[in-house]
């Protein structure tokens, strides 16, 4: 599994528009899956319902695996797919773009609409750099006495290893402490030995499953 570049978690980008008197309102925003995407696009229509086109696009999956623009009445080719080429030159996935078009009168061509649609969704970008990083990761379980685990924390949270291949994701309290702990798929198999050194080869890490996390690009 590859890692990818996305929109951090809840992070909604807008700018507004215009040429030749048509208002372009844009949004582009984080979503985990087509229903949700589908669902950004209803949540604009209702939002501006006398808005005559509210066109849209969207790209999921680290692959990306799914891929998808919709015209919403505009010439064939001339929005979703512009709007769809920026989403892809920003190497972004899983996030959602739409613009709805208020007609100022005037009509732009279909070279004229391409442009101020991925105009559009540019300026959306454009408004906010911040990016994350989503990884693949193994996940592992910790078990360690209530006395050591502050201890054994931070040093899991400084150990050799690259600090982006290994993150503490929490601890859960029960008759021990349980480090609930993030490890890139290249690192995986050095975790044992960094256990070993914290707890003097007394502890071993329980591999729970793989999921994907969200790390900051400086």
């Amino acid at each position: 599994m590859a890692s990818y570049l996305t929109l951090p978690a809840g992070c909604e980008l807008a700018a507004e528009t215009e040429v030749r008197r048509s208002r372009f309102l844009a949004v582009v925003t984080r979503v985990g899956d087509e229903p949700a995407a589908r669902a950004v696009i209803a949540g604009r229509r209702s939002t501006y319902p006398d808005a005559r086109h509210h066109c849209s696009a969207f790209v999921l999956g680290p692959d990306p695996r799914t891929e998808r623009s919709n015209d919403d009445g505009e010439p064939s080719g001339t929005a979703g797919a512009p709007m769809l080429q920026v989403l892809r030159s920003a190497g972004l996935s899983d996030v959602v773009a739409v613009v709805t078009r208020y007609f100022g009168g005037t009509l732009l061509g279909t070279g004229g609409l391409a442009r101020a649609y991925a105009d559009a969704v540019q300026a959306a970008l454009d408004s906010d750099t911040r990016r994350v990083r989503r990884e693949p990761v193994e996940l592992f379980d910790l078990a360690v006495p209530h006395s050591d685990a502050g201890r054994v924390e931070a040093g899991l949270r400084t150990a050799t290893l690259d600090h982006a291949d290994l993150q503490v994701l929490g601890t859960s309290y029960q008759d021990e402490a349980i480090l609930h702990l993030a490890v890139g798929p290249a690192s995986a198999e050095h975790l044992p030995q960094v256990v070993a050194g914290l707890t003097a080869g007394a502890l071993t890490a329980t591999p729970t499953g793989q999921n994907w996390i969200d790390l900051p690009v400086s």
